[in-house]
């Protein structure tokens, strides 16, 4: 109980900073965006965008930062990406994919050992990430070091999540979608930390993003272009 009772002390500092913060959302929210990152305890969600308002990220986790599930009618946008979409107004989804992703280095590895030896909850994770990393794993370099093709397939990853939100009929059509990646293990050019955008909208040149979205172009890196 000693963790839990250091997580609740720091609940303490928590309360003092933002008790007066909730006033605006008691009754409604009104999220700014909608992320959508992976369950990973080196993923800080809010804090990696300096965000200390509520109301203002709908945060959504998973393993492998998937924006689908399986359901009786087939595989659809999962409704915890939905519902902010669908709801409260939000018109910019986010998918954040990380340096080192657990999920995507086990989907390689699934993928190329053909061997997966995880509880059932997870192989269904991978199941999900497996026929969307397939055509990216035949096409990296044969020389390509395990490291560097997991960080590449992080890329692959978050743009066929990309890929499944704007080819969905349930997403509104006026939500621009994002894929980024946060880097804490020096696979881009730039600081721990940092957030690189490597797809808005299905665009995945660094130079058109670049030419399309000037206000974020200083943050546009992609690893690959195959």
């Amino acid at each position: 109980m000693d963790t839990l009772a250091a997580l609740l002390a720091g609940n303490d500092a928590h309360v003092a900073a933002f008790r007066d913060r909730f006033d605006d959302v008691q009754d409604v929210q009104r999220p700014a965006a909608v992320t959508v990152c992976c369950s990973d305890s080196r993923v800080l969600q809010d804090h990696m965008w300096g965000n200390d308002q509520p109301g203002r990220v709908f945060t959504c986790s998973n393993i492998g930062n998937r924006v689908v599930q399986r359901t009786d009618a087939g595989t659809v946008v999962s409704g915890d990406v939905l519902y902010p979409l669908e709801h409260t107004g939000t018109d910019l989804a986010v998918v954040v994919g990380h340096s080192g992703c657990g999920a995507v280095t086990a989907t390689y590895d699934a993928v190329t050992t053909d061997i997966l030896d995880e509880p059932a909850g997870i192989e269904h994770c991978i199941s999900l990430l497996r026929p969307e990393l397939e055509p990216c794993i035949e096409r990296l370099p044969a020389d390509r070091g395990r490291a560097d093709a997991v960080n590449d397939l992080v890329e692959c990853n978050v743009d066929r999540q990309v890929r499944a939100l704007r080819e969905s009929d349930d997403v509104p059509d006026d939500t621009t979608v994002a894929g980024v990646v946060y880097d804490f293990q020096d696979a881009y050019d730039g600081e721990r930390g940092e957030v690189h955008v490597v797809n808005v909208n299905g665009e995945r040149d660094p130079a058109a993003l670049r030419e399309k979205h000037p206000a974020v172009a200083d943050r546009v890196q992609r690893r690959t272009t195959y």
